[in-house]
């Protein structure tokens, strides 16, 4: 099992890799971060937003049986995944991941986030 520090530097040795951090969902606050990507700080608190929007939709549609596997923002030049904790201890937190879209291959960033979610341990 991978503890926090240890899952963002695997984070980060993904093809394009910017910026990761493990996200509460509840507050915002990145647990931990790693990256010279934008404000990862900052990112975090936005992107728990979008995350709590996904998770509202999901209920007001009645999918409860369904569950968030990852959401993705493209944008022209970066991708930023969004991969939810499903171990215990992991409810409410996130892996927030920020990739350079020139040199990340997106199904080997989704299949290594899986990787690293089911392996972290908070």
């Amino acid at each position: 099992m991978a503890n926090v520090d240890s899952a963002l530097k695997d984070a980060m040795t993904i093809d394009g890799a910017l910026g990761a951090a493990v996200v509460d969902a509840g507050s915002g606050m990145a647990l931990g971060s790693l990256g010279s990507a934008q404000d990862l700080e900052l990112a975090a608190a936005g992107t728990t937003d979008m995350f709590r929007a996904a998770s509202r939709t999901l209920d007001a549609l009645g999918l409860h049986g369904d569950r968030i596997e990852d959401t993705l923002t493209t944008l022209t030049h970066q991708y930023h995944l969004i991969r939810p904790l499903t171990r215990p201890g992991g409810s409410g937190l996130f892996l927030y991941l920020v990739l350079d879209r020139a040199r990340a291959n997106l199904a080997m960033a989704r299949h290594q986030a899986r990787r690293i979610e089911a392996e972290l341990e908070v």
